[in-house]
């Protein structure tokens, strides 16, 4: 790992572990994509960040993930593993990313120099992001409605036309799931956030004024366009062969990974620090393999 690598990885967990799930998807993001404004991140498309984090999660922890699920059927556990380059593919996202290869045994990327640069900005994103959840709307703040495209980013918005209809709507991203989520009708609230244009027979006309049918039409474009959005694994047991259906929620997945490196690390430091009198930083400079050797070496003795 690059030699401030650890240390900054260990400055996103620690600034997580006092943010609800959805701010510490959005520091992960962040991370993950360095070259967005904190504040256009949450109205990406959903597909879009799930591709991300998926990225990020193979620079930091390799290919292969570990499941865990009980049987909805019979209540068995079933473990498995699963090809975190084989789902990025399916998401349509980027497969490899300015991330570089994955580490070969260690757990972490042997230089994720662009990890370690955005994880500084990240922490900082995080801490000023919007209000109650971590979430912003449109670029701004605000939350982007109706005539908004600015908001949309190319490709990100999907067109139906049907019975006279001519509707936009920009793919939702995470702040528009969130804001919607805490409405009293969050079907109506979401298309609020990213209706862009309904027009019938020529004449412009209000999203309150979309037909059921016109509304099922739009779920199922913005379902195609983003389909990485709904991640959900179906497995069958082993046990009595019963299918189980699961999503898989990335952001969480990978922040326990991130939780659990974390507590390890430092597990490490306060054995080497105690055997060798060294302080953080200097036991945080050290090569993964050095470190490794290090701590053989103190059972040794």
């Amino acid at each position: 790992m690059a030699i401030t690598g650890a240390a900054e990885l260990l400055a996103a967990w620690e600034a997580g572990l006092g943010e609800p799930a959805t701010g510490r998807a959005l520091l992960l993001h962040r991370t993950a994509r360095p070259d967005v404004a904190a504040g256009r991140l949450p109205v990406l498309p959903v597909g879009e960040r799930e591709a991300d984090l998926f990225a990020l999660r193979r620079a930091l922890f390799g290919e292969r993930m570990q499941v865990r699920l009980e049987c909805a059927a019979c209540g068995a556990d079933m473990e498995f593993d699963l090809d975190a380059g084989e789902l990025a593919r399916s998401l349509g996202g980027r497969t490899g990313g300015a991330f570089g290869s994955p580490a070969g045994g260690d757990g972490v990327a042997a230089g994720p120099g662009d990890v370690a640069d955005g994880i500084a900005a990240s922490v900082a994103a995080v801490d000023s992001a919007a209000e109650s959840d971590g979430f912003a709307g449109g670029p701004d703040g605000s939350a982007p409605g109706a005539g908004d495209s600015s908001a949309a980013g190319p490709g990100s918005v999907v067109r139906v036309r049907q019975d006279g209809w001519d509707v936009e709507f920009r793919l939702p991203g995470v702040g528009d799931l969130a804001a919607a989520a805490r409405s009293g009708d969050p079907r109506a609230a979401l298309l609020a956030r990213c209706l862009v244009s309904a027009v019938r027979d020529g004449a412009a006309v209000s999203g309150a004024d979309l037909p059921a049918a016109v509304q099922h039409r739009i779920a199922e474009a913005v379902e195609a366009a983003d389909p990485g959005a709904d991640l959900t694994l179906n497995v069958a047991c082993p046990e009595c062969g019963q299918a189980t259906r699961a999503e898989l929620d990335i952001a969480s997945y990978l922040w326990t990974e991130l939780d659990s490196w974390a507590r390890d690390v430092l597990l490490d430091v306060h054995l080497l620090a105690t055997a060798y009198g060294w302080s953080e930083p200097e036991i945080l400079a050290l090569s993964p393999t050095r470190r490794r050797y290090y701590l053989e070496l103190c059972a040794d003795v």
